[in-house]
């Protein structure tokens, strides 16, 4: 059913719009508000406040007085903190998924898979809580005890993109709450009210005043700048462009921080000849269609081996070109707005450029007009391998598609890109998803499957797609460091 003007107004009316400072809601030192707009629309949702330099230092002061009490607190406090996180989030799960549909557009539907894939970091990571493990030995000659133990590394800066507004929050604060570190989180500057709702839920579970800091702003650098040159701050765990990365590890390298980095992505979709292309087609319109494309780990390029692109290009064609656009409030709405005019304009400029270099349009390939930042969902097929469409990240509803001979060919295409998070592979024979793994130079790899995103498991990239993991066993690895002591043996001779 299509919700209402009520409804999306009384929610609206219960998302903080002020700074959360050591516990405390409060208006922005600069005395300015940022707008947040609806990308359906173009209507103004709500009016936060936005934080600047002070207030991003009255942050970390709260954070950094809060660490060393929130070090020490038990393990199982830590815990139960983020298990009320989790039911509360999910016990609000229309709110949260209404709220992202608002500032973000996508379909309500997409909105609500998100809240229950972010809420599992907070699950997830309540059961984490309580199994960081060190470790005791005896030193080979034996004449020494080894201990070895983590200890969170201190207070950290988060910052979160526009795309998925809650389950990024979820996916640093909850591994960080396990560690025992406090932070200052900076939400996208579209999309901050999935944040304050959040970090509301946070605190009503019981976080202490100064563990989770919020400072939104429309100046990135004007909160970033000053955080990372402070030696208080120990960590920076970033989500965003690979160019806005290079930056901030660039800025962190003058205090050494710890930093993780998830940037940008340029994912194959590789199809071999014997894989079924019906289910191909189907994790194909799951690996690019989620999120309108908006996502790093969208599929990007779509490698098809030749004997096949045909029959593969006019069944992906025909899916795509079925899927209904409009705003995500909607019912029977598949594909919502982009973010912004901006992007739309970046993503039709990637289209035409491709059309001129001889790709052919076989569904879409064009704005959409009226209200809002549409874009009719698209498949361009004859892809010449030289168009920017397919070196250049799209973050939009349009897939391209190219060919290639055999593995290596297709090996060789994949890895031509300075980018490495996530890749696809549809074959029948196991035995190829094995050999390309080895081939393929991503972080991640998906073997008849299009989405492969979860919380238990470590999320990441290679080369220009970034530093560190997120999610499994491996995320809470990235807020502690490790302390080795060593203990002279009574019993040695």
């Amino acid at each position: 059913m299509t919700i209402t003007a009520t409804r999306e107004a009384e929610l609206l009316a219960s998302v903080p719009t002020g700074l959360l400072i050591n516990g405390q809601w409060r208006d922005s030192s600069t005395g300015k508000t940022l707008d947040v707009h609806d990308p359906a629309t173009g209507r103004v949702l709500a009016s936060i406040a936005d934080g600047g330099t002070e207030d991003a230092l009255a942050a970390l002061d709260a954070a950094s007085a809060a660490q060393a009490g929130w070090a020490r607190t038990a393990p199982r406090v830590r815990a139960e903190i983020l298990r009320k996180a989790f039911e509360l989030v999910t016990e609000r799960a229309e709110d949260f998924a209404l709220l992202m549909t608002l500032e973000m557009g996508k379909p309500l539907a997409e909105a609500r898979g998100e809240v229950a894939y972010g809420a599992e970091f907070l699950r997830w990571y309540s059961e984490e809580t309580v199994r960081d493990y060190g470790r005791y030995l005896t030193t080979p000659e034996g004449k020494n005890k080894i201990l070895v133990q983590r200890k969170p590394v201190g207070p950290c800066l988060l910052i979160t993109p526009w795309n998925f507004p809650l389950a990024m929050a979820t996916r640093k604060v909850g591994p960080a709450v396990a560690a025992g570190c406090t932070m200052v989180l900076k939400p996208a500057k579209l999309t901050p009210l999935t944040s304050q709702l959040f970090a509301a839920v946070m605190l009503e579970a019981g976080l202490p005043a100064g563990v989770l800091n919020v400072v939104a702003g429309s100046s990135a650098s004007a909160i970033s700048g000053p955080l990372l040159a402070d030696p208080r701050l120990r960590k920076v765990s970033f989500t965003g462009s690979t160019e806005v990365g290079k930056r901030l590890m660039a800025d962190a390298a003058n205090n050494v921080l710890r930093t993780s980095m998830e940037l940008g992505g340029n994912a194959p979709f590789i199809v071999f000849d014997d894989a079924d292309l019906d289910k191909a087609v189907e994790g194909a319109v799951a690996a690019k269609m989620r999120n309108m494309g908006e996502a790093c780990t969208a599929a990007n390029r779509f490698l098809v081996q030749d004997t096949v692109a045909a029959e593969f290009s006019a069944l992906l064609a025909a899916r795509i070109g079925a899927l209904t656009t409009g705003r995500g409030t909607e019912a029977g709405v598949d594909v919502g707005p982009m973010i912004e005019e901006k992007a739309r304009t970046n993503i039709h400029a990637l289209v035409t450029d491709a059309v001129a270099a001889g790709a052919t349009v076989l569904t879409g390939g064009d704005v959409v007009p009226g209200d809002g930042f549409f874009y009719q969902p698209t498949v361009l097929g004859n892809v010449p391998n030289d168009a920017a469409i397919l070196s250049q990240e799209i973050f939009g509803p349009v897939a391209p598609i190219t060919t290639f001979t055999d593995e290596d060919d297709a090996a060789r295409i994949a890895n031509s890109t300075e980018y490495g998070l996530a890749s696809y592979v549809y074959s029948r024979d196991f035995s190829t998803f094995l050999r390309m793994s080895e081939k393929l130079e991503f972080g991640m790899v998906g073997f008849n499957a299009g989405v492969i995103s979860n919380a238990a498991a470590p999320f990441g990239g290679v080369k220009h797609s970034g530093l560190g993991r997120e999610g499994g066993a491996e995320g809470i690895a990235e807020y502690t460091t490790t302390q080795y002591l060593g203990i002279a043996d009574p019993y040695a001779g």
